[in-house]
């Protein structure tokens, strides 16, 4: 298959899924709440998370469809966070992938609810995975253990707290990519890992798998900081020009745009050689490479 014609299968019956799991049938009076979860769980996006846990699971010789639950709790994971960082306490942002934020539709209460309703709900659906897809008991609880801790404060809240911390200081080097390591990364290795588990790959697979989604996630953050310099505001769907107003250390701050861009164009390089070696990586590859000088 194709990789534009995989990739479009994948995020249809994300999509569907999704929205199969957020239905507001038999909601018992929960309607409103559902409904501010599904505008923006169903608002769109690349839904890189969940396919990487699909491909990743097909790539070490799995069934990717067994990890649809997973992945569909991952993506829920990740809009959660997306709710929260644009609330007023956090980035302060009116708008996301081109719609007015969760907040602004719904208010900052309903959004806070709406961003924990969708947290619990993932683990929820990951647990409901086992008898969803062929997954035994031990696959599903330890791609909820990885879930869990790229999450939490070892991972993807460790970062909104470095993130916090670090507004209107200069960061070093390292202290940013710790920052993103975390804040960005934490997801997208999550990915990775729970599709190598749900597909019963080696250690040495699951290795590879951590390597890639490290540089991608780097790679992808880089390139993102790189747009809110330079990015079209109608095509990247949120404010340019946020992290400056915002008092954030950057990359290109840090670097230079022009020496961002050969980082992410290295980063990427250093992700599909990580993953050569699988049984499958064709997809990966271009994967990668497809989001490398991406617009949005």
């Amino acid at each position: 298959m194709e990789f534009q014609e995989r990739l479009n299968r994948y995020v249809e019956e994300i999509e569907q899924a999704l929205d199969q799991y957020l239905t507001t049938f038999g909601c018992n009076g929960q309607e409103k709440i559902v409904e501010a979860m599904r505008y923006s769980a169903l608002a769109g996006g690349k839904r890189l998370r969940p396919v990487l846990t699909m491909e990743f699971c097909r790539a070490v010789g799995g069934d990717p469809y067994a990890a649809l639950p997973f992945a569909c709790a991952l993506e829920m994971i990740h809009t959660y966070s997306l709710i929260h960082d644009d609330l007023p306490c956090m980035d302060n942002d009116d708008l996301r992938r081109g719609k007015p934020t969760n907040h602004k539709v719904y208010g900052e209460g309903l959004a806070v609810l709406a961003g924990d309703s969708l947290l619990t709900y993932a683990f929820e659906t990951a647990a409901r995975g086992m008898n969803e897809s062929d997954v035994t008991a031990q696959q599903a609880v330890e791609a909820i253990g990885i879930l869990a801790h790229e999450a939490g404060y070892y991972g993807m809240i460790g970062g909104q707290v470095l993130d916090l911390a670090a507004e209107h200081q200069t960061l070093t080097y390292e202290e940013l990519v710790n920052l993103q390591d975390k804040k960005t990364g934490g997801l997208i290795r999550a990915a990775a890992e729970m599709g190598c588990v749900l597909g019963y790959a080696t250690e040495e697979q699951r290795e590879a798998a951590k390597t890639y989604a490290n540089r991608l996630g780097l790679a992808f953050q880089i390139q993102d900081d790189i747009l809110d310099i330079e990015g079209d505001e109608a095509v990247f769907g949120k404010p340019i020009g946020s992290d400056e107003k915002s008092g954030k250390s950057t990359f290109p701050g840090l670097m230079g745009v022009e020496t961002c861009r050969k980082m992410v164009q290295d980063l990427t390089d250093e992700a599909v050689c990580a993953v050569k070696t699988l049984p499958e990586s064709d997809f990966l590859v271009q994967l990668a490479e497809s989001l490398v000088g991406r617009k949005k």
